[in-house]
């Protein structure tokens, strides 16, 4: 997973509204968000579960960003 790509991620994650972000429960919200950044970006199968991992050890912090309103 390069630069690149988490900065896209982190972007589409500020992109995406508070309440859609909390309203998924965790499997939902990883998939929501891969299927979003694959739209934007083409990622091959290794990069893909290497980014499934990362979201889904972020998931907590993504929920805390969004309760707090700061995206």
């Amino acid at each position: 997973m390069n630069s690149s790509t988490l900065r896209q991620l982190w972007a589409l994650v500020e992109e995406t509204h508070n309440t859609t972000l909390l309203k998924f429960g965790d499997a939902e919200l990883v998939q929501q968000l891969l299927k979003q950044l694959q739209n934007k970006i083409i990622m091959s199968r290794e990069e893909l579960n290497t980014m499934n991992t990362y979201l889904n050890s972020k998931v907590s912090l993504i929920r805390d960003l969004a309760q707090a309103g700061s995206l």
